[in-house]
Order: C-alpha cells, then structure tokens, then sequence
C-alpha cells in the first residue's frame, strides 16, 4: 500500500486528466517514493486523486508499458521489482546510443549548444558546493538530455529516456554518492571539452568511461536491497 505520507497531487500538472494521474504516479515510482513492490489498490488512488478508475486504469496501463509496474489479472498492481540482468542492458544500450549522440554533437555542435552545456556544469558545480545533491542529481540528467536533443533526432532523446527509467529507479538507492558528484563533474568536464574542441573520438571516449562507472556502483544494490530484487 502506497504510504500515506506520499499523496499524490494532480494539481498543477499539465494535460488531459489520465496523463496527469500517469504524471503523477510515475513521479512516485520514479523518485522512488513508491518502493519495488509497492502494492497499488485503484479504489485508493481514486480517492487519493478524487478521480473515476478509469484515468487510473489508463495511467497503470501505461505504466506497465513503461516497465514500471506489473499488472496481474485477478490480484494485484504492484510497483516493479529491480533486475540486475536488465539494468546491465539498460547500462548497454545507454552507452551506446549516448556514446554515438556525443561524437554527433561534437562533430556539429554550435556554439549556442556549447554555452548550454557550460552553463549547465557550473551549475552542478555550485549545487556541490551547496551539498545539494537532488539538485546535482537533476542538474547531471539534463547535461546528459542536452546532448540528445543536439543530434536534432527527437527518437534518440525519447528512446534513451525509455531506457532509463528503471537507472534512473536505481540510482536513487545510491544518493548522495559520497566523491561521486565531484568526479562525475570531472568526467562531465572532459566530455565538454570534448565537445568544444571538435573531436568525436575523445568525445566517445570521455562519455563511455563516464557511463561505465554507473553500473559498477548499482550491482551491489540486490545484496544491499535483496527486497528491490526480483531473481533473475
């Protein structure tokens, strides 16, 4: 059962009323508010919401799609359990679509794109000064976001960001990394340069070192989160 400290609050968010009660719900799950294995009773989100079932039909529905929750007929909706088999595939195929954006951008990046991505790592320098790591922690993805939408392929930032939901699950469990917004500024640094300097091949390079550290910092999580883990 969702905790009854998370309410949820559809107010605000934009949209028909089954994407804002989808809206909300995947902010829950993804910000971890929602555990693996959350129990979701629709009778309970409905009156949480002030909603009918059905826009909370359609937004679980669309959550199964997305991965996040499983729907088993005649029982129960439950938040998804982790796999570390998928989030190695996750980490693959993230690797490779963002390595492949890079060199594009490097190769034709302009120099409006460049004072974006500037800008963006002073800031996730000042949010480290401040110890603000949600902040480093949002200020970090949309360096990355930056990045595909600059290969002006709207498929590629939409395809990445469906692969990373369940990373993006998984790296709440491991914040605040202690040393770890500190060098992934650094990594974050050399991509930049990467990019300022034309060169896609030390731009592929600095960006798969980058990702390769993300992997190796959440496979501890099923023994430290055995209840997270489904077996695989």
């Amino acid at each position: 059962m969702p905790d009854k400290t998370h309410m949820l609050n559809i107010n605000g968010l934009d949209g028909p009323l089954g994407q804002r009660v989808y809206s909300a719900l995947r902010n829950k799950i993804l910000t971890m508010a929602y555990e693996p294995g959350t129990v979701l009773r629709k009778g309970e989100l409905c009156e949480q919401l002030g909603v009918s079932r059905s826009p909370v039909t359609e937004a679980l529905n669309r959550l199964s799609s997305d991965g996040l929750v499983d729907i088993i007929p005649q029982s129960a909706t439950r938040v998804s359990q982790f796999s570390l088999i998928e989030l190695r595939e996750d980490c693959f195929l993230r690797e490779a679509v963002e390595v492949a954006a890079v060199a594009k951008v490097a190769q034709d990046r302009t120099d409006k794109q460049l004072t974006k991505l500037a800008r963006n790592l002073k800031l996730q320098k000042l949010l480290i000064e401040d110890e603000d790591f949600q902040g480093f922690f949002e200020a970090d993805l949309e360096f990355h976001e930056l990045i595909l939408a600059f290969t002006g392929f709207p498929k590629v930032a939409f395809t990445a960001g469906q692969m990373s939901l369940q990373l993006h699950r998984a790296r709440m469990l491991i914040l605040p990394e202690k040393g770890r917004p500190r060098e992934a500024v650094a990594e974050h640094s050399a991509i930049l340069a990467s990019i300022e300097n034309f060169d896609p091949n030390a731009a592929r390079d600095a960006m798969s070192l980058h990702l390769r550290q993300l992997i190796t910092r959440i496979e501890p999580l099923d023994c430290q989160h055995p209840e997270y883990f489904r077996p695989d």
